[in-house]
């Protein structure tokens, strides 16, 4: 068996010799891609490949921002409070799981241990950031009479699908 076998959802297992092949995350759920092309992920320690990332096509890029594009219409309807609770729970998985995501870290980028639960407490403390931006943070302002007859105002609203590119030696 691969040294690097794991059961776990991300990932497919083309046969028991082969390198783990990781899903991509579609629609709330992890999908085998369609691509031919992979990108290696070696342990850095060993120089041993231990996963496959698949260049995904480009309709599974495009079917991942339609379903994100259909969530957001839902998501942006959910009261703040909601959101925040949602958020609460992410953060409680964080803490919950820390060992097991420095362990990742570890293997996927060499860190010490030591440091990858660092860069893990620091991705807990940006979330925990963003939970507290409930309540008055999110609210909107306004301003009476700015000039004569004219009021201002604006609102705090959620703006859509976007997409985030993070640094490779920083997964937190």
């Amino acid at each position: 068996a691969h040294p690097y076998q794991t059961e776990a959802p991300w990932l497919e297992s083309t046969n028991s010799s082969s390198v783990p092949i990781y899903r991509n995350y579609i629609n709330g759920e992890f999908v085998p891609s369609e691509a031919t092309d992979y990108i290696p992920l070696t342990d850095p320690t060993t120089n041993n490949l231990i996963y496959n990332v698949p260049r995904s096509t480009n309709d599974e890029m495009l079917s991942a921002v339609s379903y994100a594009s259909e969530a957001f219409h839902k998501w942006k309807d959910v009261p703040i409070q909601q959101r925040q609770r949602i958020m609460l729970q992410y953060q409680a998985l964080i803490r919950d799981n820390m060992n097991d995501l420095a362990t990742l870290i570890t293997l996927e980028q060499g860190k010490t241990l030591v440091d990858a639960r660092g860069d893990v407490f620091r991705g807990l403390e940006v979330v925990e950031a963003a939970c507290g931006l409930g309540g008055s943070a999110m609210m909107g302002e306004t301003l009476e009479n700015l000039s004569n007859g004219l009021d201002t105002y604006s609102y705090r609203q959620p703006l859509g699908v976007c997409a985030g590119i993070a640094p490779f030696n920083f997964p937190a």
